[in-house]
């Protein structure tokens, strides 16, 4: 590694003396993977992400690898040396695995992928990227995406390898490629949705001149599959500035291919229809709801709130009176939700509990100043289920007003419906809210079997349940037989 100036205490002298810290800790399990490749004749490396994180001192035990071994011969050498190796990526020429390193307390569990030196493109009919080896580390080091992520460590000497200048990048905080913008978008499109990311991931800056390339270049991410782009969105998505990312995808015309909805809430205003602007609001609202999470990055939270308003655009009316509505907003967004979510390929439970959220959203704002009665509040609970807590987050998320006053007198509304849920919910049990009555009650008090009638007789007694709260059984029972006597 480059010796740091202790004279000159610089950004890049600080970097360099990080890496030597978060080196120094995985040592013996690189060293000692190094001399097996060594002694099988193969140079090995420590390469992109783990090398910059490790200059930025945040090197987890994740560790990523090149070598100009072929992958079968990096499977001959790590199934002897690791606890566990696996091959799904070896069609792109990697090899994983799992080895435990240290010892007592000091034991670390480490996640390694160890890829041959490669160069990949894409054409412009193909979705998958074509995969060839190369021959040595320079030329695999060219083809990476950033140069903060083309630095190398050859092990196990411990030789820095910095062709295109990553770590004078790193220290200004700043991302170029490699190569020319053009040709590395050229050969990955996705890479311009990574600028975006690592921006957000590291709140680095990006170059101009990839700012100009993704501007120009950002038709090119359709030919990338919908789960690369997914997947890339959520990194992005959960950083620790997705603003920043975010602000950039829509600046260069990306969103526009992979996340229409968000740039469409830049809507157009006038002198005469005044209304608030919805990008900035939703940008301000995954920021709020961000400063409320509690256990971590919550993927279903921030999807919800980037995408709560994403209805506006198709509901907007403008009124005689001069005001601007967008009636139902919510449940247009809901299905927009829905639809874009599956077309990224998202699990059918991630749709579900956001675009569930985005219906919800605006639930609240009939809540007044504590009018609802406690069949309201019983309803609103029942409807967000296991959403609850996240649906407290978005909605008090969406208050993004100027006025003190008003966002003061939100919040104590918000306050007081959390209180009486609390109180119902000790009352009541309302996060397991049922009947009074169950199926076989149901059945024995209908004299009848299994069938469609029992399914709307639970739901009538469900909704007698939300409207009035617990009931005696003979009360149910009554309430049931009352409702038995109208059915044809």
């Amino acid at each position: 590694m480059p010796n740091a100036n202790e004279d000159s205490p610089t950004a890049l002298s600080q970097v360099q003396h990080r890496a030597v810290s978060e080196l120094l800790r995985v040592s013996p399990v690189a060293d000692d993977l190094a001399r097996r490749f060594e002694e099988a004749g193969h140079r090995l490396a420590l390469v992109g992400g783990s090398v910059r994180d490790a200059l930025l001192g945040r090197l987890g035990n994740d560790l990523d690898f090149t070598t100009d071994a072929r992958p079968e011969d990096v499977l001959k050498i790590m199934r002897p040396w690791a606890d566990s190796v696996w091959d799904v990526g070896i069609a792109f020429g990697t090899v994983g695995a799992q080895k435990e390193g240290g010892a007592g307390e000091q034991a670390q569990r480490f996640q390694i992928e160890v890829t041959t030196y490669r160069s990949e493109a894409y054409d412009r009919t193909s979705r998958k990227p074509e995969v060839s080896y190369g021959h040595s580390i320079e030329e695999d080091l060219v083809r990476r995406d950033f140069t903060v992520n083309a630095m190398a460590v050859a092990l196990p000497e411990k030789e820095f390898i910095d062709p295109h200048k990553g770590l004078e990048d790193l220290a200004a905080r700043v991302l170029r490629t490699p190569g020319t913008p053009e040709d590395s978008f050229s050969d990955d499109p996705l890479r311009m949705l990574r600028a975006a990311r690592f921006a957000a991931q590291l709140d680095f800056e990006v170059a101009p001149e990839v700012v100009a390339a993704m501007t120009a270049m950002a038709e090119r991410i359709e030919i990338v599959s919908a789960e690369r782009v997914r997947d890339e969105l959520n990194k992005l998505l959960l950083s620790a500035h997705p603003r920043k990312g975010l602000a950039l995808l829509v600046e260069t015309g990306l969103a526009a291919h992979v996340l229409p909805e968000l740039p469409a809430l830049r809507l157009e205003s006038d002198e005469h229809h005044r209304h608030k602007d919805v990008y900035e609001h939703s940008l301000t609202v995954l920021e709020q709801a961000i400063d409320l999470e509690e256990d971590g990055p919550d993927l279903v939270l921030r999807l919800a709130a980037l995408l709560h308003d994403i209805g506006k655009p198709r509901t907007r009316r403008f009124e005689k009176d001069g005001r601007v509505s967008f009636h139902h907003h919510e449940v247009v967004g809901a299905k927009m939700t829905k639809k874009r979510m599956v077309a990224l390929k998202y699990s059918n439970e991630l749709v579900k509990d956001v675009s569930r959220l985005v219906e919800l959203h605006l639930r609240f704002h009939g809540y007044g100043t504590g009018e609802w009665t406690d069949s309201a509040v019983r309803r609103y609970v029942r409807d967000a289920g296991p959403l609850l807590t996240r649906l407290h987050k978005l909605t008090r998320s969406d208050c993004t007003t100027r006025n003190r006053k008003k966002a003061a007198a939100l919040s104590r509304a918000y306050d007081g419906l959390e209180e009486r849920i609390a109180q119902l919910q000790e009352q009541e049990e309302l996060d397991a809210i049922r009947p009074d009555l169950d199926g076989n009650q149901i059945q024995e008090v209908l004299g009848v079997g299994p069938g469609p009638v029992i399914g709307k007789a639970y739901a009538f007694l469900l909704d007698l349940r939300l409207e009035n709260g617990p009931m005696e059984y003979d009360a149910a029972v009554a309430a049931l037989k009352e409702w038995w006597a109208t059915q044809d």
